[in-house]
């Protein structure tokens, strides 16, 4: 309506033109969100003000959210039911082209899909291919390239989710805030190589940060090394990301030399840091 508002002009409109122009009413529609981290939570609850249904796939355990209008399912599910699909999950190795001429071929005819996320979750090519034969009424994305710009139902326009003062404000203050929670807590958030792990505040005598590659056994190792020196661990976490992975160990007491030295030693151990 606004491009067409645009190119006509206000004084030129008239009723059957207007009422021409059909686009889709979104209560009582389906929302489908490829990963739901704090954006796809963020999407959930506006869509769920207007009264659509959502239904979500992460493969990461999903938060607890009790509500009846939101529904966590398996990803082809998703594809087969929703009438919008929005992606909203990072680029990696498995979710490069999830949207692509397979995973199009379940959807709805029809469908409508978003990406706001990353240029290469959807596969340009077979975008368009859907598009001409009706099996996708539009894609809308942030990401303009050279095979959709000005293609038909194709609604491209800048990537400019950060371009505004307030939000260049915070993304600085994001960024010292969390390189400090490293320092200071150990906790690792929105790292493009490690994996998210976060246990609060450092409160305990002690905390120690351990990296190493992602391999069975090593835990136990680690908690060998603390009773051999008699320090109890009061609370861990583990989280990994590929090849690797990061612990996070609180002790009851401070840690001693001689108990990190030991693990240094452990085979696959590539970094041992003191926090506290």
């Amino acid at each position: 309506f606004f491009f067409f508002l645009k190119n006509t002009g206000w004084q030129n409109l008239n009723e059957p033109e207007v009422s021409n122009i059909r686009q889709m009413e979104l209560t009582g529609k389906t929302l489908g969100i490829i990963g739901m981290g704090d954006i796809g939570y963020a999407i959930a609850k506006v869509a769920m003000a207007m009264d659509m249904r959502v239904l979500a796939y992460r493969r990461r355990p999903v938060k607890e959210w009790e509500c009846d209008r939101l529904s966590f399912v398996d990803l082809e599910t998703l594809l087969q039911s929703a009438d919008i699909i929005s992606t909203n999950c990072p680029l990696t190795d498995e979710t490069r082209y999830i949207i692509n001429k397979d995973t199009i071929a379940q959807m709805k005819d029809g469908v409508v899909i978003l990406n706001f996320a990353r240029a290469l979750l959807v596969d340009d090519e077979d975008i368009l291919a859907a598009i001409k034969e009706g099996k996708v009424k539009k894609y809308v994305t942030d990401f303009p390239t050279s095979a959709i710009a000005g293609k038909e139902n194709c609604i491209v326009i800048p990537h400019l989710g950060a371009s505004t003062a307030e939000s260049e404000d915070n993304c600085a203050m994001m960024a010292v805030e969390q390189v400090r929670d490293y320092l200071e807590n150990g906790n690792i958030r929105n790292s493009v190589n490690f994996p998210r792990c976060d246990m609060g505040f450092c409160t305990g005598a002690g905390r120690v940060a351990i990296l190493h590659k992602n391999v069975k056994g090593i835990i136990g190792k680690y908690t060998a090394v603390m009773a051999e020196n008699n320090i109890n661990i009061s609370d861990m976490t583990n989280k990994s990301r590929g090849d690797f992975a990061y612990s996070l160990l609180d002790i009851d007491s401070p840690v001693t030399e001689a108990a990190i030295e030991q693990l240094k030693k452990i085979d696959s151990v590539l970094k041992v840091r003191v926090i506290k």
